[in-house]
């Protein structure tokens, strides 16, 4: 069995202190617009531009998929599984710093979102981007968007293949071989 070293301990200690405070965040500007939007008019930041408008929603992006709160759940808890086991996977080395970062975003998305609907049956949206008639979001949606838009990027143009040779069931099995 191996055993973890003291860095690793530290890099999942410091992924879940920042999954739990970025799911923090996004709970809690989920329930100021609860309290602050719901049942109201829009709240505008910049007039034309971009506004504050509550939204209850039992979809997923552009409102794709309505009502399919245990279809949305099960797929988060699959995400997460995938992402914790990267995380414990993902080598202590500088280059996977940034993989760290951007699966810790992607988790809480998912997380903040997933709680929204099994405590709701919903996700809070809130954000609207009236210039371009973007759908409303919220700061989970934030989360997942950029680090994923991020972490493609990096595996186009910084990462090659080998970079994931952790993830190998193979690497990780050769020591069946030696028994």
């Amino acid at each position: 069995m191996n055993k973890i070293s003291k860095k690793k301990k530290i890099f999942l200690a410091v992924d879940a202190f920042l999954i739990l405070l970025l799911v923090f965040l996004d709970q809690f500007t989920k329930h100021l617009a609860v309290v602050h939007l719901q049942d109201k008019p829009a709240y505008k930041i910049i007039s034309g531009v971009l506004e504050l408008n509550f939204l209850k929603n039992s979809g997923a992006a552009f409102g794709m998929l309505q009502n399919q709160k245990v279809f949305f759940v099960l797929v988060a808890i699959i995400i997460l599984l995938i992402i914790g086991y990267v995380l414990f996977r993902l080598p202590d080395d500088k280059k996977y710093n940034i993989l760290h970062i951007l699966l810790v975003f992607i988790a809480s998305g998912a997380a903040g979102n997933m709680i929204d609907r099994i405590k709701n049956d919903y996700v809070v949206d809130f954000i609207y981007f009236v210039l371009i008639n973007f759908p409303i979001f919220n700061v989970a949606d934030i989360y997942v968007t950029v680090a994923t838009f991020v972490f493609v990027f990096l595996f186009l143009f910084y990462y090659k293949e080998s970079d994931f040779n952790f993830l190998s069931f193979k690497q990780h099995n050769k020591f069946r071989e030696f028994k």
